[in-house]
């Protein structure tokens, strides 16, 4: 990140550093709905092909199980491959800005 626009931020009002932090917020909540509701559609659509009862076959749940289970590992590979180019990158920056 531009170093510049990390010092910029201090020189915001409190207001808005306020505004912006709630903003921030809202669009990482509104992000991990949207990441839930995308897991739960996938994998109903994946494992459950009757409705003949109220709930789930054992097939099914355990189809569910896996399911949610390969989209969260492949998200924490995700998340921890994005933080380590986003860590390779601030230090790349550290060299240019210094």
């Amino acid at each position: 990140m531009d170093k510049n626009i990390i010092s910029d931020l201090d020189n915001f009002p409190d207001e808005d550093k306020q505004r912006m932090s709630t903003m921030v917020d809202q669009l990482q909540f509104r992000d991990s709905l949207r990441m839930y509701n995308s897991l739960v559609e996938r994998c109903f659509s994946e494992c459950v092909d009757t409705f003949y009862r109220k709930s789930l076959t054992k097939r099914e749940e355990t189809c569910v199980l896996r399911c949610a289970q390969k989209f969260l590992r492949l998200s924490m590979q995700v998340g921890l491959k994005f933080s380590d180019l986003s860590q390779e990158a601030s230090t790349t920056d550290k060299g240019v800005f210094e």
